[in-house]
Formats: structure tokens, sequence, C-alpha cells
């Protein structure tokens, strides 16, 4: 079973509101896009983050950075505008192709997300239009070019 799978298993198991986004979001939204790590927005509450952290060390994934779940949520104003850290990121040390970026950005529960089949799972994706708005806000070359794709799709 593909890693975004895995992951998304693990986080309707413990509960977690999260949708994909980024890349795989992306590509989910039938646009060609290739991407290796799984972006993910949460519902910003303590208990999202904190069960969002125990899913990905579950998984063998460790925090890149030395911060825990309480941490990244208390103090999320600050990294993002003293630190321009947008997203807490997870890699697996035994598999280099396992990463996670949780977005500390934006707020799972001011989003709309829809759910896409991939085999015998279903996949909280966001929506077309709040992805297109999350990638054109951040004016990365790449993520306009994601815009330009989904946009095409119309």
């Amino acid at each position: 079973m593909s890693f975004i799978l895995r992951l998304t298993r693990a986080f309707q198991d413990a509960r977690v509101r999260f949708a994909v986004t980024g890349g795989y979001a992306v590509a989910l939204h039938g646009a060609v896009r290739g991407t290796l790590d799984v972006d993910v927005v949460l519902c910003r509450s303590r208990d999202d983050f904190v069960a969002a952290e125990r899913v990905l060390k579950g998984l063998g994934l460790a925090p890149r950075l030395p911060v825990d779940a309480g941490q990244v949520f208390d103090f999320r104003e600050e990294y993002i505008r003293n630190r321009n850290l947008i997203a807490w990121s997870f890699s697996n040390p035994s598999n280099p192709a396992e990463i996670v970026d949780v977005v500390i950005t934006h707020d799972l529960a001011a989003m709309k997300v829809v759910k896409i089949r991939v085999g015998a799972v279903t996949v909280p994706v966001v929506s077309r239009a709040d992805l297109i708005a999350m990638k054109r806000a951040s004016g990365r070359a790449q993520d306009l070019e994601d815009v330009r794709a989904l946009e095409a799709l119309a």
C-alpha cells in the first residue's frame, strides 16, 4: 500500500481531522503533478496536533525540528511570523521517500474538503477552490504552475 494511503488510514483510525493539500492534492484533483512529500492541513486544535504527531511517529517518522505538537500549537503564530515556518515537517530516517509536511498557516475548519476514492481508501482532499487560493497566496513558481493546471481542469 502506498505511503499516502497508509498515512490516510492511520489518521482516520486516530480520528485526526485532516485533508491532503499540496502536490498530492493537485494530482488527486486530476492535474499531472509529481511530488515526494505529502502535505496535510489539520483542524487547528491541540488535540489534532498531538494526535497527528502520535500517528506520524507511529509510522516511523520523526520531526525535523526539535519541537513537539504542544510547542507547534502554542507558538504557531511566532513560528510563522518570526521564523518563516509554514510547515511542521516529518521524515522517515529509514525511508527518505516518506515525508509529511503539516501546514501550520491554515486551519482546516475554514476550508472545504472533498473525498476522493483511491482504491479501497477515501482520501480527504482540500477542495480545488481552496487549494487554488492557498497556492496563489504562496506565490512560488511551482504553486502558480499548479494554479494554472488546476484552473485548466474546470
